[in-house]
């Protein structure tokens, strides 16, 4: 890997500093030197979007600076698809996001997207004010291993027991490892509705995710 240390770096700085349009050419310039797809994944965009998690979770960046990094990271990993799937190259596992039924808040859920994304893991996104049983019959027919519930709202927060509740009555509850996550969200909530891991910020989001799948 060391002779791609200087394209790497470069790649992981582009991605930090959010330049979607300067990395695209950088990634291929790493492709056509010969690098291998995955390291590429893993040792300059992955480490970008983890320098970037770090900085967040240290309050040194915000939630501007962490889309437009994602940004690029959407940016360059479609660049680099066709190559990992070339390579044989497999996401590390499947998760599903939502925000809960009757809220419409979506930048904590489309941050916490992102930055479970830069972990390798795709993420299928059912938007917004998401029906119970559109959670359920999403969990049975995928092989999704997570499932993460947003709530911005007291009002809305209890739709993550709601869900909770429905899946151990289809009997998938046993299937994912439900997270929840949102402004009034709590530990003690988690705890008390049976929620599998509850974070207060996305890139914890993130590493908690990516730790399910070890």
């Amino acid at each position: 890997m060391s002779e791609y240390n200087e394209i790497f770096s470069e790649i992981s700085e582009l991605l930090q500093k959010g330049k979607a349009k300067d990395i695209v050419p950088s990634v291929q310039k790493a492709l056509d030197a010969g690098a291998d797809p995955a390291d590429i994944l893993q040792n300059a965009l992955m480490d970008g979007m983890n320098i970037i998690g770090g900085k967040f979770k240290r309050n040194e960046v915000f939630v501007p600076e962490v889309l437009i990094a994602a940004r690029a990271m959407n940016k360059a990993t479609e660049a680099l698809k066709p190559a990992l799937a070339k390579a044989g190259v497999q996401p590390v596992g499947k998760a599903i996001i939502c925000t809960v039924k009757g809220d419409q808040h979506d930048i904590g859920k489309n941050l916490v997207k992102m930055m479970i994304e830069g972990k390798g893991i795709e993420v299928e996104d059912l938007g917004v004010d998401c029906d119970t049983q559109k959670v359920v019959d999403k969990i049975k027919e995928t092989d999704a291993k997570v499932l993460c519930l947003s709530a911005l709202l007291t009002t809305t927060m209890t739709a993550q027991k709601d869900v909770i509740d429905a899946l151990t009555d289809a009997g998938v509850r046993n299937k994912v490892k439900v997270m929840i996550g949102g402004a009034p969200v709590t530990q003690t909530y988690a705890d008390e509705i049976g929620a599998d891991a509850y974070t207060p910020d996305a890139a914890t989001a993130a590493e908690v995710c990516r730790a399910f799948y070890n």
